[in-house]
């Protein structure tokens, strides 16, 4: 009777301290779970790439840095071909300036439904803000000018809506990219962003997740992106963006390097 105690004891004192570190491990994955990850976004009013590093708080929680880059588009570009001559290229008749934006913010996320394996997808919410500056270069065309009725030269010039020599069907094409980068211009501003994050990656120490929200971007003055009396200062945005990236943990350091997302042998385990 003694000895079966003594077994009792000893069994039960092992499946306690099984059990113990068990939870222990569950809640180092847990806490050393901070990410680094890559996003391409897509936006209502222009796409963008950004990256972000995610430092957790609690069981729940994490903050997180993020950089952006990408464009704004209006709703009012159309692009189009010369109407009469057979020219190269496409462009954007009435467009004045291209715009880029450079953000950076700070954000919080929260886990609303965890995985319950690794075939599930974990549910967070998460929101942002930070300053945003806008980049906008004039675009210079190439322009027809007839010096006979057959011969034309071609003059890079800003687009003038008004004059006669601008119209469409005198377009030959759109000058490079580089014309006008002197002339570049910032204009400082705040941004927001809300959204949902569904991460389903079947891999512990990967993240693959799509993420769906809405954005603002909102500046001092309108920015000139046409030639219209409808330009924006404030920009709302609906956006869809996938994200790609790895877990950051101390005790695997091996498995931080973003390098690790293209190995073809890895050990999935539920986190």
């Amino acid at each position: 009777m003694k000895k079966l105690l003594i077994t009792l004891i000893l069994t039960s004192c092992y499946a306690l301290s099984a059990f113990a570190q068990g939870e222990l491990n569950e809640q180092q994955k847990i806490f050393f779970r901070n990410e680094r990850s890559f996003g391409v976004l897509l936006n209502s009013d222009g796409f963008g790439l950004s990256y972000r590093d995610a430092r957790r708080i609690d069981y729940l929680n994490k903050r997180y840095y993020e950089i952006e880059i990408g464009n704004l588009k209006s709703p009012r570009e159309y692009r189009e071909t010369n109407p009469i001559y057979q020219t190269p290229g496409t462009f954007v008749y009435g467009k004045l300036n291209t715009v880029f934006f450079l953000r950076g913010s700070y954000g919080h996320q929260r886990e609303l439904y965890r995985k319950a394996d690794l075939g599930g997808v974990a549910v967070r919410v998460f929101y942002s803000a930070g300053p945003s500056l806008a980049f906008y270069k004039p675009i210079y065309y190439k322009f027809l000018y007839p010096v006979s009725q057959y011969e034309f030269v071609i003059k890079e010039q800003k687009l003038d809506i008004s004059l006669y020599e601008h119209s469409p069907e005198f377009i030959y094409s759109k000058a490079p990219f580089t014309k006008g980068l002197n002339e570049t211009k910032v204009l400082p501003g705040v941004f927001g962003k809300f959204g949902f994050n569904f991460e389903y990656s079947k891999e512990e120490k990967l993240i693959h997740a799509v993420e769906v929200g809405t954005s603002i971007s909102a500046f001092p003055k309108k920015i000139p992106i046409m030639a219209t009396t409808d330009n924006k200062a404030v920009f709302f945005s609906l956006f869809v963006s996938y994200r790609f990236g790895v877990v950051i943990d101390p005790l695997n350091p091996e498995t931080n390097k973003f390098s690790y997302l293209f190995r073809r042998k890895r050990v999935s385990s539920i986190y």
